[in-house]
């Protein structure tokens, strides 16, 4: 009786055994799956961080201390400042080295040469964010640096086309004092004087049309714009100057295109680009608008034979041609040289 006493104790004690050190090895296996998965998940951004950047219209980028990038937010990636989840410019990774290190905020404007369209203007505020995030704010700045670029080719040729109606009109005037007892040449100064003041007049209103173009946004309510009409406009208004210096205008292109946008933004444009190959082309040259057709875009070329614009100055100038999107539906449109619409934002200057 005692043996089997003994038995059902050895057993018991066994089972329990087997039992204590299942249960151990339970443990310790929940235990290294744990902090592996601890170990191999993403650290977590601070709570309602996500929801703040989802709102902001800056590109953020959220970088723990591994430099992995946690999070970032569509435009973002739309500017190519993040690739496999890394930040892949230099100039940032450099400013958020330096907030990791002393955990001052940093703020730079960074400039990324892109071969297929020119460079691309950023200002970036770089953050400490928590312990072991910093926090990378990007605002795309190209267009505004574009535009302070036209601004100031606009002033200075406004100054130098008003010159010359100005100090006509002023010698005019001398000449018309001097002259008051000869009839005949107060008539002919007095005429001298009126065909300058129109001069003036259409300079005038061309700064306000060329003002306005750089302010308006083009796309905000688009509609479709028939290339034809444009060119045929712009051709007109300049047809008696033409022939006053024999020069022959040209129309060649594909006809039936369409654009989006303002009429009559695209109208003060391209009339801009053939005033100046009227102004600066030799007498008996002649000027050619062609326009070209392609998957999206339309380009508008005026091709003259100027003197051009000197080497020194080219920096910043604009092109003769100019790029359009086309609308989303309607008739055929055409393709660009890349060429922004900006370019042709300024005053009568050396056409190209």
């Amino acid at each position: 009786m005692l043996g089997q006493s003994g038995q059902i104790l050895a057993v018991a004690a066994v089972a329990v055994l087997v039992v204590g050190v299942a249960t151990l090895a339970w443990y310790l296996s929940e235990r290294q799956l744990r902090l592996a998965a601890e170990a191999t998940s993403e650290p977590a951004v601070p709570s309602g961080v996500s929801t703040v950047l989802s709102v902001l219209r800056s590109s953020a980028v959220v970088i723990h201390e591994s430099d992995e990038v946690l999070q970032a937010s569509a435009p973002a990636y739309a500017l190519g400042l993040v690739r496999d989840h890394q930040l892949v410019v230099d100039e940032l990774a450099e400013l958020v080295t330096q907030v990791r290190r002393d955990g001052e905020i940093r703020q730079a404007e960074v400039i990324i040469d892109r071969a297929d369209r020119g460079p691309l203007t950023l200002s970036a505020r770089v953050a400490p964010l928590g312990r072991s995030l910093v926090l990378v704010l990007v605002e795309d700045r190209t267009r505004e640096r574009q535009v302070e670029r036209i601004r100031r080719d606009f002033v200075a040729n406004v100054s130098h086309e008003l010159k010359t109606p100005v100090g006509a009109l002023r010698l005019l005037a001398e000449a018309v004092s001097e002259a008051a007892d000869d009839p005949e040449a107060v008539r002919r100064f007095g005429g001298r004087m009126v065909t300058e003041s129109d001069r003036l007049a259409r300079l005038v209103q061309q700064i306000i049309e060329l003002s306005r173009l750089q302010g308006d946004d083009p796309l905000h309510a688009p509609a479709a714009v028939d290339v034809d009409k444009v060119v045929t406009t712009a051709l007109d208004a300049c047809s008696i100057d033409a022939a006053a210096r024999q020069i022959s205008l040209v129309n060649d292109g594909r006809p039936g295109l369409h654009v989006a946008g303002s009429s009559a933004q695209v109208t003060t444009a391209v009339s801009n680009l053939v005033a100046n190959a009227v102004a600066y082309s030799r007498a008996g040259t002649q000027v050619v608008v062609s326009t070209t057709a392609g998957p999206s875009t339309v380009d508008i070329s005026v091709i003259d034979q100027g003197v051009g614009i000197p080497a020194g100055r080219s920096t910043g100038s604009s092109s003769g041609s100019t790029g359009w999107t086309r609308p989303a539906t309607g008739p055929p449109a055409a393709p660009g040289w890349g060429c922004p619409s900006s370019s042709t934002s300024r005053p009568p200057t050396a056409a190209t």
